[in-house]
């Protein structure tokens, strides 16, 4: 028998018992599908995260507390409160008059409900230095951002991003109007323009208020819970991490590398840190949905072995007349494989229409979501589907083969 003739076999037997047939295909249907939805989920994430760090620019470095192992994330970054670094440490940073520094913004952080005229607001307020705006190349809409000198004097003034101020204040001008965070009243002197974007924080929905007055009124700290430092080009970043660091070990009395109480990054850095976190996280999810595939491959050996037992007099008298046991080996390999390689296409087929729904509710709630159905996640779908075909055939396909023909031919 060649290879077509048991193609057409293979397609009569699943025609002959559909409903058994479709029973039988659904598990590597929806295991293929998985497989697809997740991998498709997963390099759209991670070109969304990795989207919104080069957005901050390949000239920024991001300085936290807490020490860390090479490449490895700070303690920090786990919700840890650490206190090691202070105002001082950002301010020796600019009074060093590194040439390739433009800006320090040092930023804390803390979640209130906002109050204005009866409306309220869950939202994040940063305090932060009045050089956020070169470091992060933030834009006003309308109003100004707060001086070095309302920082220092610990002013009640704050700039909202324009979200916050859409859903505080709907249609009415916010400046000039004084929130309430944390029973203190601040006048509202700035609106951001809106930035979009945000999956791990977004200034659009932020409230911004001086540094030592978030420290000193609202959360009652002398720490600070990170910097932001801009370099004034790429090429620079690496000299300028080099500086800071040096900075932090005389300030915190270091000398050994080993006791570093700080963490000092640049944002490719960060980029390369992430794109391993997340490749981890599809291979796992993968590794899961693939599950599915196992069973699956457990109901082809069912429906090949039953197969098997009601063609046991053709396989006798395909025996009889010369077929060698190869043959009948190679005829129902073909036929596992043809049945999980139609499941694993029509898998393909429905996951790619998940995965769109999926990109089209998230590009609704503002996220720079794309779908992304890469060539590997198909081929590996494929491959998987005709591998477990190969796998869970091979074991009613030598059955087969191993059949006495006289006694096959006098099967009942």
């Amino acid at each position: 028998m060649d290879f077509i003739e048991a193609v057409k076999n293979s397609y009569q037997m699943l025609v002959r018992n559909k409903m058994r047939s479709f029973l039988t295909m659904l598990g590597i249907i929806i295991g293929v599908m998985s497989v697809i939805v997740v991998m498709s989920l997963g390099e759209s994430a991670q070109g969304l995260i990795l989207n919104e760090i080069k957005s901050m620019g390949s000239n920024l470095i991001g300085v936290l507390p807490g020490g860390t192992i090479e490449n490895g994330p700070p303690a920090s970054a786990f919700g840890v409160v650490i206190t090691t670094l202070k105002n001082k440490d950002g301010e020796d940073i600019l009074r060093g008059n590194n040439p390739h520094v433009e800006g320090v913004a040092m930023t804390v952080r803390g979640n209130d409900i906002i109050y204005w005229n009866g409306n309220k607001l869950s939202a994040t307020f940063l305090g932060t230095s009045a050089s956020y705006m070169i470091v992060q190349d933030a834009v006003m809409d309308e109003g100004r951002f707060f001086t070095d000198d309302e920082d220092l004097s610990n002013a009640k003034v704050a700039v909202i991003g324009s979200d916050a101020a859409k859903e505080l204040f709907g249609d009415q001008d916010p400046l000039g109007n004084k929130i309430k965070i944390k029973e203190s009243n601040f006048t509202i002197i700035g609106v951001f323009k809106k930035k979009g974007g945000g999956l791990m924080q977004s200034q659009d929905k932020e409230v911004f208020v001086p540094l030592k007055t978030a420290q000193n009124l609202l959360l009652g700290i002398n720490y600070i819970n990170s910097m932001a430092i801009k370099v004034d080009g790429p090429d620079n970043v690496s000299a300028v991490q080099d500086y800071v660091t040096q900075v932090l070990r005389e300030n915190h009395n270091i000398t050994d590398p080993k006791d570093d109480d700080f963490t000092v990054r640049a944002t490719t850095s960060a980029i390369e840190a992430i794109s391993q976190i997340t490749d981890a996280v599809k291979f796992f999810l993968v590794a899961i949905s693939a599950i599915s595939l196992v069973v699956g491959g457990f109901g082809i050996m069912n429906i090949m072995l039953a197969t098997v037992q009601e063609r046991t007099k053709e396989i006798g008298l395909r025996k009889a007349v010369g077929a060698k046991s190869s043959q009948i080996t190679l005829q129902f390999l073909i036929e596992a494989v043809f049945i999980t390689f139609v499941s694993g296409i029509f898998g393909i087929i429905l996951g790619t229409p998940i995965a769109a729904a999926v990109a089209s509710v998230a590009g609704a709630m503002g996220y720079a979501w794309d779908l992304i159905i890469s060539p590997s996640s198909v081929f590996w779908g494929c491959f998987v589907s005709v591998s477990v075909g190969l796998i869970f055939g091979i074991i009613p396909a030598r059955k087969a083969s191993l059949l006495d023909p006289i006694e096959a031919l006098r099967y009942e």
